[in-house]
């Protein structure tokens, strides 16, 4: 009877230790935000995106990592925003590049035709970069139209640029303040 008494003793400390484990934390984070009916039209949206043509660059233009070349303004056009949308910001999310999380990397075509050692960084037209799933600075809004202007240019990652198709996609959400 008491070596059951001691097994199950032990058992039950076992269970006691491994559930105290599971919720030991090294910190705590606080998620907040609000959901808001308050939006404006996106022109450029899911089912009409933009098209955004950095054009052809040699490689040449590059002159090691950290470089850019080709860069292209482009608009995200906001129609019929109420009164009460005073301003906006936008994060730029996809798939991020290998060598630098806070550009875009270049769409897998899987020909073996593909460029290297480069991608596509994204900013606001004050040159201020905006890195993936990181909000811009936010846009003040107007009751009707806006535009929101941005630039794209290709990054060079590595110190030589290998030429081939460069192309990309990001997806984006506007967060009205």
């Amino acid at each position: 009877m008491k070596k059951i008494s001691f097994v199950a003793k032990i058992a039950v400390a076992t269970a006691l230790l491994s559930t105290a484990s599971a919720y030991s934390a090294d910190g705590k984070i606080n998620f907040t935000g609000t959901i808001t009916d308050v939006s404006c039209t996106v022109t450029n949206n899911v089912t009409n995106p933009l098209t955004v043509n950095l054009g052809k660059v040699a490689s040449t233009a590059f002159s090691g990592a950290g470089s850019t070349a080709a860069a292209t303004k482009f608009t995200i056009a906001l129609t019929d925003c109420p009164a009460t949308a005073t301003s906006a910001a936008v994060k730029f999310e996809g798939t991020s590049n290998a060598t630098n999380n806070t550009i875009l990397a270049l769409t897998q075509d899987g020909n073996g035709d593909d460029a290297t050692g480069v991608g596509i960084q994204l900013s606001d037209t004050n040159n201020n970069v905006i890195p993936l799933y990181t909000a811009s600075a936010a846009f003040p809004l107007v009751e009707g139209d806006n535009n929101l202007n941005f630039m794209a240019r290709y990054f060079a990652t590595s110190t030589t640029v290998q030429p081939g198709t460069a192309n990309s996609t990001s997806d984006f959400t506007l967060i009205y303040n």
